[in-house]
């Protein structure tokens, strides 16, 4: 039997993650269903996007990932399930597919449409359980839905690069528990315009010349621990997405602080990259 996975925004405290549970439970008496996040901040695209990118490819082959993150069912936001590297994905089609699957090729794409045979309206415990039980099944995605060739795109999410060339101007799209900003700027893009060109990160009140493959990078061992004095300082990474993320040294939001909290750096802050001139 595959693996249904939850992403929602919904929280803990509301009873909406068990009823979703419950209802996969009453179809399939054995499925085994895991949480990836309930803790999506309440409709943002991005950040749903960037939390099951970064963990869907992690499960095996056949897994039904359901996406409850902006569900609502309208005439402009269609249900959607696509089969594409081996696992199912159910959703709106409210961008966040198209931020996942940028730089991959989808199987199968539909619209679902079985809303008809549905009265409820919480989308995520009718049409995208009913939807995720038929796959468990072994059930095609063209019974519950037409074929589709596009899907919806968001504007604005993506980083822009000035006329220049000189600049990318980019925002952060996800904070993590340690309080780190992660921006939308992928180490290609980077590369790609800074052709090795120095460069500064205006990220707020920080400004940084440095990007690091690792948190530790920034501390010199050869120096005795008193006299290390990085705790807290300012520092960027490409994370394990390939992303510019802003940091902290051993950062804590509840004690010495973050990127998110000491630089101002919540959702949707501005993150700039000034290359030098050529």
């Amino acid at each position: 039997m595959p693996i249904i996975t939850l992403t929602t925004d919904f929280g803990w405290k509301d009873p909406y993650v068990g009823a979703v549970k419950g209802a996969i439970h009453k179809e399939l008496e054995n499925i085994n269903i895991v949480d990836i996040s309930h803790d999506v901040s309440p409709f943002h695209i991005a950040e749903a996007a960037y939390i099951i990118q970064n963990a869907y490819s992690s499960f095996p082959e056949g897994t039904i990932h359901i996406i409850g993150v902006d569900a609502e069912h309208t005439p402009e936001n269609k249900h959607l399930a696509i089969l594409m590297n081996g696992h199912y994905f159910i959703c709106a089609d409210n961008g966040v597919l198209g931020l996942i699957i940028s730089k991959m090729r989808a199987e199968r794409m539909v619209e679902i449409n079985i809303h008809d045979r549905i009265s409820s309206n919480f989308t995520t415990l009718d049409a995208f359980v009913s939807t995720a039980c038929h796959i468990a099944r072994g059930g095609t995605l063209e019974v519950i839905g037409k074929p589709i060739t596009d899907l919806r795109s968001i504007t604005g999410i993506h980083p822009f690069v000035s006329e220049s060339k000189n600049n990318i101007h980019g925002q952060v799209i996800y904070i993590d528990n340690y309080g780190n900003s992660v921006s939308n700027i992928t180490r290609e893009l980077f590369e790609k315009i800074g052709r090795g060109r120095k460069f500064e990160i205006y990220a707020r009140s920080e400004r940084i010349k440095t990007i690091y493959e690792r948190y530790s990078d920034i501390v010199n061992f050869d120096l005795e621990p008193i006299k290390r004095d990085v705790d807290g300082k300012g520092l960027a990474i490409f994370n394990s997405s390939d992303l510019i993320e802003i940091a902290t040294y051993r950062s804590n939001p509840s004690t010495v602080g973050s990127a998110s909290t000491l630089f101002g750096l919540q959702i949707d802050a501005p993150v700039i990259v000034n290359f030098e001139l050529i």
